[in-house]
């Protein structure tokens, strides 16, 4: 009888912390639904509508003079942009170019730049906003227009024409490069300001404690940016790759956003078919993101029990 009444005792003594548990993680979870619970009232209120009616106007034909004038048409503008449009694909295949040279560029450009303006130095507040302030003041409009005006990687290199001794010494091909290559450099620098900051916050959260622990094991700094820093910024930069492939594909330089509203609201104001579009490259983009994420999460590191 005390044995069968011990063994009662240590299963309700055990049972005790896994019921906190329970709680605990229902406790997250509830947190978790309220801090997305707006975003999710925005999307239902403003976008879901929207949404359904784009999808449904992809398998119509819509002129904009018409709007009440529906023609099912079916798949048949699904067809057109892959078989009949020779110029939807050179611009999908342009932008997925840019933004694989792109992307990898600006995640490690923002996070070289987050980890210099992460040291303890005189005026490291200027220098963080020197990166910042440009994605404040220069919007998508005032960077399309000044680019449009000749402002571009020039503006990096003023005093030493580097497009004529390129061409002097290599050739005319190899100097109208240099040109491309400033001219994206220019926008690389003007799309690292987020990136650096979500950076920023990563490393501040690090424990100083754990540098310390791997100092006094003798790792030098390169062994403890690697053995310390980047896994345990590993959450960090899964979230600076998502943001930054989204942000890439809508910015305003994106040849085939242009093309769609070029579709939609000029020319032949064929919505139907500019519809059709639309969720072509939503698809691409959501499955480049799927894929991913799916890849990235398997090395990311979620410090403390994530099932806590």
């Amino acid at each position: 009888m005390r044995i069968a009444v011990a063994r009662t005792s240590e299963a309700l003594a055990g049972a005790g912390p896994r019921r906190r548990r329970m709680s605990l993680t229902t406790q997250r979870t509830l947190e978790g639904y309220f801090f997305v619970s707006p975003w999710v009232i925005g999307f239902l209120v403003f976008l879901a509508w929207p949404l359904f009616q784009s999808l449904f106007l992809s398998f119509n034909e819509l002129q904009a003079t018409s709007l009440t004038d529906l023609k099912w048409k079916g798949i048949d503008n699904y067809k057109e942009a892959f078989v009949i449009d020779a110029r939807f694909l050179p611009r999908l295949w342009e932008t997925l170019r840019n933004n694989l040279l792109d992307v990898p560029v600006i995640m490690i450009f923002s996070l070289f730049s987050a980890i210099l303006a992460n040291q303890k130095i005189k005026g490291v507040i200027g220098f963080r906003a020197v990166f910042f302030l440009p994605l404040v003041i220069g919007s998508a409009q005032v960077i399309k227009q000044l680019f449009a005006q000749g402002v571009g990687g020039a503006t990096l290199s003023q005093g030493v024409n580097i497009q004529e001794l390129v061409f002097e010494y290599i050739g005319p091909d190899a100097a109208a490069g240099v040109s491309d290559l400033l001219n994206r450099l220019l926008f690389v620098l003007w799309k690292t300001g987020v990136q650096m900051l979500i950076f920023l916050a990563g490393l501040n959260s690090v424990s100083p404690v754990l540098y310390e622990a791997a100092r006094v094991d003798g790792a030098t700094d390169w062994d403890r940016f690697w053995k310390v820093t980047l896994p345990l910024l590993s959450p960090v930069i899964l979230v600076n790759l998502v943001y930054t492939i989204v942000d890439s594909f809508t910015d305003t330089f994106n040849s085939v956003l242009e093309y769609i509203q070029m579709t939609a609201f000029a020319g032949g104001f064929r919505l139907g078919y500019a519809a059709a579009l639309g969720w072509i490259y939503f698809i691409v983009v959501f499955a480049i993101l799927f894929v991913v994420v799916r890849i990235t999460n398997r090395y990311v590191f979620y410090a403390g029990d994530r099932s806590g």
